[in-house]
């Protein structure tokens, strides 16, 4: 009687276990449908302009070409060479960065290209054309779930493209779900969200969109790996069980 009661307990543990179900904030399920109307066409189209514009909390370097002395995060010097060093300018929360002669100057909302040409020009009073270039150190791209090695990544480029990411996360995981790939994108005061089926063979290369520096790529699990979680807990206990049956089967 003993034997049968162990027996009973072990199928009536993996009876509970098969039937839990565990919420997975990587999976696929019905809240992913209550965000379809977040998403407008436009905000994902392919924007052959766009450019990145610094924003607040943003770390910038500022070379001048032979002036180190304004220089912070110099690309240029030799002793002031990069941001390994920690030498950068943070965007404040009113959107201004401190300058050498200058002092507070409004950068937020600001391209590359138009920060480079505004100082050249303000520089141009003390300098005799003025070699500026400004970077910024924290354009990241963020890549969770289903990956090889899911992180952020510090993109150079403001134009890179779904599979560009992927690759720099080292391709997707073996429980990947090409069929409901998110890209989350802040625009302004409100958060889009886009679910991409990367199975789809029809227009593959409209799926392969533009992800922007800030973006959150999502790559969710297929529903089976949960199951398959399960299976791998439950093999001692088959084990066990597969044993007192040959011992019952001896016995009998």
């Amino acid at each position: 009687m003993s034997i049968l009661f162990r027996m009973a307990s072990i199928l009536a543990i993996a009876s509970l276990m098969f039937s839990c179900k565990t919420q997975n904030l990587f999976t696929e399920s019905r809240d992913s449908a209550r965000f379809q109307h977040l998403v407008p066409d436009s905000a994902f189209l392919f924007n052959s302009k766009y450019e990145y514009r610094i924003r607040k909390d943003d770390k910038v370097s500022l070379s001048f070409w032979g002036h180190d002395d304004l220089s912070v995060g110099s690309v240029y010097g030799i002793y002031n060479s990069n941001e390994v060093y920690g030498k950068w300018l943070l965007v404040d929360m009113k959107g201004n960065i401190t300058l050498p002669r200058l002092g507070n100057f409004k950068l937020e909302g600001m391209t590359v290209i138009e920060a480079e040409d505004t100082l050249t020009g303000i520089y141009s009073k003390w300098i005799k054309d003025p070699v500026i270039e400004v970077k910024i150190l924290n354009k990241e791209i963020t890549v969770i779930g289903e990956l090889k090695n899911p992180g952020k990544y510090t993109v150079e480029k403001d134009n890179n493209s779904l599979l560009d990411v992927v690759s720099m996360a080292g391709g997707y995981d073996f429980y990947a779900n090409l069929k409901q790939v998110k890209v989350i994108r802040q625009c302004r005061d409100s958060v889009k969200m886009i679910n991409l089926d990367l199975t789809d063979a029809n227009d593959y290369l409209k799926r392969n969109i533009q992800i922007f520096p800030g973006d959150l790529v999502v790559v969710p699990s297929k529903k089976n790996k949960e199951f398959d979680k399960r299976i791998s807990t439950i093999i001692p206990l088959a084990s066990t069980t597969t044993s007192v049956a040959i011992l019952l089967g001896a016995v009998l």
